[in-house]
């Protein structure tokens, strides 16, 4: 059997901004005419999200269809703990606060400034900055990485308005809140599966070091890099607020920083160089002493990083722990951009393999180019290794990510994500003759929208690129030559995909489960 996760493609007959509607894409449209097809949930109580407002996103949807359950995710997990309050009787915030008071030291707090609630959610952070003055806290900082991804792509303003009110309330003779550097996304910090570590570099020296071009405060910085530049807010360049041009916010000796994403893929690499003694990645200057923690633990395998105010789900009974206990040969496959989602996400959060006999997993390396630029990426790459792989005849099971339809479409580029949507269209052509060849079963389905709305309507009428994951369902489509399966009638979500794939393979599925399509 193999499974085909075209990320980032959801299903609306809605034609405005649709790149996917737009797309040449005859096998997909062939698949979905002529063969056993459902649309189903991607986002919000079906993986686990706070509600059916929050969209879905590749961690939570790459959870979902590896485990076939349900947990409480990210913001859920968050939202729960500051509730009930149990982040601020942790060992954890005991420890951050105590280190603060105690050296009459700043707490830092670094992550994503927005409500997209897919890395982070700016109520998480202002919820923690209230409770440390409640609890003695004299000064903290604010290093704001600039979203425009899963939020509108314009929009960092309203955000950095809206802590600023708060600050400015907060602020009196006990107490100093400020914001004291940031940058765009995917300009500093935030790389992931260290595909380029220039921009973690970049965003130790903005937030720890205090270095780059000063300003007197973060929407003046904002407002002339958008002059300046003519870019979206998550390509923003670094920016450090300083006075008398000095910076107002570096990191050092004794103070406690927070890292306030509570989605790891990321936050790891910043993790690192906090955590890590033995470092060589880049040159840090120096390594302050600080009490350093996460929102929530990124990696468990890793223990990274060592400290976390609230612990994440722990995933068990995943899809490939019981193929691997029904001795089923597994592969899996992605470029870099998505690697982890096929292997760490898919196993429940864990980086190790379950069993390294009946389990593969190859890397595509991505290119470092922006994604509009070549938006068939590693598509036909990817193709190239796991059709190699099937004709192998090692594998039981294998599964691919195409990034394409995700990754192209949070650039905003209309045209590009269309060209993305009709790359992975080629590669399914390719995918499915190797299928009939081999006699395989062929699973294609996506983890969340994304280029099925490329643009959404401003105030005025006028058209805006929209760069956010959507609320729209994704395809499960079954193209099997030998025989015609029949979908169950139900309202189903990617954790019904596990079980279903289980029943195909003639296996029977663990009860925690959700139900199987067929």
């Amino acid at each position: 059997m193999v499974l085909v996760v075209m990320d980032g493609i959801g299903i609306t007959e809605d034609e405005f901004g649709n790149a996917v509607k737009a797309a040449h894409k005859p096998t997909l449209d062939m698949l979905m005419s002529n063969h056993p097809t459902v649309t189903i949930k991607a986002h919000g109580t079906a993986v686990g999200l706070p509600s059916d407002d929050d969209m879905g996103n590749s961690e939570v949807g790459h959870n979902a269809l590896g485990c076939g359950q349900i947990y409480s995710q990210g913001a859920k997990l968050v939202n729960e703990s500051i509730e009930n309050g149990k982040m601020y009787t942790s060992e954890t915030w005991r420890k951050v606060i105590g280190n603060c008071v105690s050296n009459s030291s700043t707490l830092h707090f670094i992550g994503l400034l927005s409500d997209g609630n897919v890395h982070s959610n700016i109520e998480h952070l202002k919820a923690m900055i209230v409770k440390a003055k409640e609890e003695g806290i004299k000064a903290v900082r604010v290093h704001a990485l600039l979203d425009g991804r899963d939020v509108l792509a314009t929009s960092a303003l309203e955000y950095v308005d809206d802590l600023e009110k708060l600050l400015k309330k907060l602020n009196d003779e006990s107490f100093d809140g400020r914001i004291a550097s940031g940058g765009g996304r995917m300009k500093i910090t935030m790389d992931r599966y260290e595909a380029n570590w220039d921009m973690v570099k970049l965003g130790w020296e903005t937030h720890v070091l205090g270095m780059g071009k000063q300003f007197a405060n973060a929407s003046e910085a904002i407002s002339t890099y958008r002059k300046e530049y003519e870019v979206i807010d998550q390509d923003l360049p670094h920016f450090v607020i300083a006075e008398n041009g000095k910076p107002i916010g570096t990191i050092e000796d004794k103070d406690s920083v927070v890292l306030f994403n509570f989605r790891g893929d990321r936050a790891i690499e910043i993790s690192m160089a906090f955590d890590y003694d033995d470092f060589h990645k880049f040159d840090r200057v120096r390594k302050p002493e600080v009490v350093f923690c996460g929102m929530l633990q990124y990696d468990g395998d890793l223990n990274l990083p060592n400290n976390y105010l609230v612990s994440p789900p722990e995933i068990k009974n995943t899809l490939s722990e019981w193929l691997v206990k029904n001795k089923i040969r597994q592969y899996a496959v992605s470029e870099t951009q998505k690697y982890g989602h096929v292997t760490y996400f898919w196993n429940g959060n864990k980086s190790g393999k379950f069993d390294a006999a009946l389990e593969d997993f190859e890397e595509v390396p991505s290119d470092r180019v922006s994604f509009d630029e070549r938006p068939w990426m590693k598509a036909a790459e990817v193709t190239d290794k796991l059709i190699e792989a099937m004709k192998s005849g090692k594998y039981d099971f294998l599964r691919a990510n195409y990034p394409n339809g995700d990754m192209v479409g949070h650039t905003g580029s209309f045209n590009a994500t269309r060209i993305a949507v009709e790359s992975v269209d080629l590669c399914l052509t390719r995918v499915l003759k190797a299928v009939d060849e081999t006699n395989a079963i062929l699973i294609v389905t996506a983890d969340h929208g994304n280029a099925d709305e490329m643009l959404e309507k401003a105030k005025g009428g006028t058209a805006k690129a929209k760069t956010s994951h959507t609320l729209n369902p994704v395809p499960f489509i079954i193209y099997d030559k030998h025989k015609k399966h029949e979908l169950k009638e139900g309202s189903y979500g990617l954790a019904n995909i596990a079980a279903t794939l289980t029943t195909l393979l003639g296996l029977e599925h663990p009860e925690m489960w959700e139900k199987s399509m067929i």
